[in-house]
């Protein structure tokens, strides 16, 4: 039997209704999508088959992001002036965002929410943290300045199952907590610039010792061995480490701007607005004119 007005709610790759949680720092556009989760539950739950199963398949801001663009680009037309970060769907047509969604429970099911705010910022805080700690997977930041104006944050996700040693090396670089190297070194990000942005390509950085590109030393002395290449350059944010060849690995390391098979261990999963600001900051050579500074950086607690 064919189901009456089945409801698509995203915020990422969908199915009848799905929501796509941000897995870092909860905000109000987290607490929205929860509010529209909740109330696609609701709805199942009074109407019964009127409504198809809910579906809640998360993805991290960044990877909404990318759908999102994506999707304007399927739907074409007046969507590209669309600025919600809530898409909702009746019958594949495009609803709105979470406000038009609840008109239309209000108008058509008689639906009221009574819930209060702070209760779905609660809930979502709740979420985020639940799919953090399930990840299993550590998850570090790295707080820009450009040109001495404090841009934001960038979050990353490590797959520390996949990579055991890049990763470690990478976290204890974010933290610090490695000292100095056996020459001296300052084993840290913090303060350290990103030195290359390809157009279209790339933004690079982790040279701790010059800022130039040509130098950087690992936990484990020098360089280290090459681990695992089962996370594919296949999007826009994936991190890797960058080197001169095969297991020549330091501290050096990349983010990329777009898919990059190329290229084929780590995901960038928030921080689209920064990412952005560092790729628009004008190069000569593939040198950015203003510097771009790691001003803080560690593991993310949430």
């Amino acid at each position: 039997m064919e189901l009456e007005n089945p409801v698509k709610y995203n915020r990422g790759r969908v199915k009848n209704p799905e929501w796509i949680p941000s897995a870092a720092a909860c905000g109000y556009g987290e607490i929205t999508l929860l509010f529209g989760k909740e109330l696609t539950r609701a709805l199942k739950e009074s109407f019964g088959r009127k409504f198809t199963d809910p579906l809640i398949q998360p993805l991290h801001e960044f990877d909404w992001n990318l759908f999102l663009e994506e999707k304007k680009k399927e739907l074409k037309g007046e969507i590209w002036a669309y600025d919600s970060t809530v898409m909702c769907f009746i019958n594949d047509q495009l609803l709105g965002d979470d406000a038009n969604f609840l008109n239309w429970a209000y108008k058509n099911w008689a639906y009221t929410d009574f819930r209060p705010l702070p209760l779905y910022r609660t809930l979502a805080e709740d979420f985020c943290l639940t799919y953090m700690k399930n990840s299993k997977h550590v998850f570090v930041y790295m707080d820009i300045t450009i040109q001495e104006h404090p841009t934001g944050r960038l979050l990353f996700e490590l797959f520390s199952d996949l990579c055991p040693k890049t990763c470690e090396n990478f976290r204890c670089l974010c933290t610090g907590e490695a000292g100095r190297s056996e020459t001296g070194l300052e084993l840290a990000y913090k303060g350290s610039i990103f030195h290359r942005i390809v157009k279209k390509g790339w933004i690079q950085g982790g040279d701790i010792k010059s800022g130039s590109g040509s130098n950087g030393e690992s936990i484990y002395g020098n360089t280290f061995r090459d681990e695992n290449f089962a996370v594919l350059h296949h999007k826009r944010g994936i991190l890797a480490m960058a080197n001169k060849g095969h297991h020549t690995n330091g501290s050096q390391f990349y983010i990329t701007l777009q898919p990059a098979p190329y290229l084929d261990r780590k995901e960038l999963i928030e921080g689209t607005e920064v990412l952005q600001e560092l790729e628009n900051v004008p190069t000569n050579n593939e040198r950015p004119k203003i510097r771009c500074v790691i001003t803080d950086c560690g593991v993310y607690s949430p």
